[in-house]
């Protein structure tokens, strides 16, 4: 692959246009961040193999990176009329129009990326606000400090006669109050910044906590794909900042170890392109459906998602694909094809659907639900059910499943599902 000898300032550029910091483009990468500042300043030579890595991290084509910024730039019109729905623009124009109109281009290439931006907002900050409960307490005592000035305010006004002490008394809630208040609303302040700044404060739960050490290796632990590899993974699970955390952690690594033991990578690979159906592969190498879907969606560069919840219907295990948002505190879309096969255990359920988002794309969702019984008879019986989901083969004649992400934010009129009102419907 031919290297140009400014491709180190087009990786800087489309960065800085995603509003990445060096540090998290390495780690997604798989390069220390010193190594990545030479890449930048073009003081370094990349690699196939660094430059695919760093391609699919900042996602685009590699071959984006060596067109130049013009390629982001066409790059980013064509994922910008794939939101327009019905009113497809022409694509095989859109080199002709960056060309023609440059500053027009860059303008519609910022918008569809502020109104992506801004579609994450608003879904993060709705979780926070309707299942946060340390957002829930900052609020109460907002509201609770509110109410005690308002009380002693109006004491004071509305009673003409107070004796010097109780006026004194009176004075001095009012001002204990109000420093209490002011200190509240700091907090919240502060605490709703941060629902756009999670990757400078930190996670803040155990699951999120170990979700975001496996995004930062691209979802695959390629240690345990060698005997002993776990043991390497040690320190990295050490560093993680919760014991909750490092507890999932650990679950996780010793459910991959044995799918990759089970399912070395190449012949599953091999059987995956044989085979294409989950469930053939998983009856080929002897596991379960589930184990496959794991290994589909954690191979290195995959583009899958993976969504696994217990038999209550938590989602304890997101691994995103682009484009469909998934949940990070509430209750996901009932209409997902996931709580069917929850509701049928072994049984395949397959649909394509298509999320209430600007970007009009279908996915193809392959769900499947294992019971687990480890006491025996004498015990309950437990679920686990998990969904792949990937990008689906454009078919015009075919009507996709509505689904959402999550009621609260779902602006799908007359929804058969809906549990509550969407703040995105009028006159919800």
């Amino acid at each position: 692959m031919p290297m140009t000898a400014l491709t180190g300032s087009r990786v800087r550029e489309r960065r800085l246009q995603l509003g990445l910091r060096q540090a998290d483009l390495a780690r997604a990468a798989g390069i220390s961040a010193s190594y990545l500042n030479l890449i930048e300043h073009n003081r370094r030579r990349i690699g196939d193999e660094v430059l695919a890595r760093l391609a699919r991290a900042l996602k685009v084509e590699a071959q984006t990176l060596l067109a130049g910024a013009e390629g982001v730039l066409v790059e980013d019109l064509r994922a910008a009329a794939a939101s327009a729905g019905d009113d497809q623009p022409e694509l095989d124009r859109v080199e002709d129009f960056v060309g023609r109109f440059p500053g027009w281009a860059r303008m519609l290439a910022a918008q569809h990326r502020r109104m992506g931006l801004l579609e994450r907002t608003v879904n993060a900050l709705n979780d926070r606000l309707t299942h946060d409960t340390h957002l829930s307490q900052a609020l109460h005592e907002v509201l609770s400090a509110v109410s005690a000035v308002r009380s002693t305010a109006a004491i004071l006004a509305e009673t003409e006669d107070i004796e010097p002490d109780w006026r004194a008394r009176f004075h001095a809630n009012i001002h204990a109050d109000s420093e209490r208040l002011a200190v509240g609303a700091e907090a919240l302040v502060a605490y709703l910044d941060a629902a756009s700044e999670d990757e400078e404060q930190g996670v803040v739960a155990p699951q999120e906590e170990v979700e975001g050490w496996l995004a930062a290796r691209d979802w695959h632990l390629a240690e345990l794909e060698e005997p002993g590899g776990r043991a390497r993974l040690e320190a990295e699970i050490e560093g993680l900042a919760s014991a909750a955390g490092r507890a999932m952690a650990r679950d996780w690594v010793l459910r991959a170890e044995a799918d990759a033991r089970a399912m070395p990578l190449d012949p599953f690979r091999a059987a995956l392109r044989a085979e294409g159906d989950p469930v053939l592969v998983a009856r080929r190498f002897g596991v379960g459906v589930l184990a496959a879907f794991r290994r589909i969606a954690t191979l290195p560069g995959a583009i899958a998602g993976l969504v696994i919840c217990d038999g209550s219907g938590t989602l304890v295990f997101r691994k995103p694909p682009e484009g469909f948002l998934l949940p990070r505190f509430g209750a996901a879309c009932p209409l997902w094809p996931l709580f069917e096969a929850l509701a049928h255990p072994m049984r395949p359920v397959e649909a394509v659907v298509e999320p209430a988002a600007r970007t009009r794309r279908r996915f193809r969702a392959r769900a499947f639900c294992e019971p687990h019984h480890p006491q025996g008879f004498a015990g309950p019986e437990l679920r686990e059910a998990g969904m792949l989901i990937e990008p689906a083969v454009p078919d015009p004649a075919l009507v996709p499943r509505a689904v959402g992400t999550s009621c609260r934010i779902c602006p799908r009129a007359g929804c058969p599902a809906r549990r509550e009102p969407s703040i995105l419907l009028e006159g919800s």
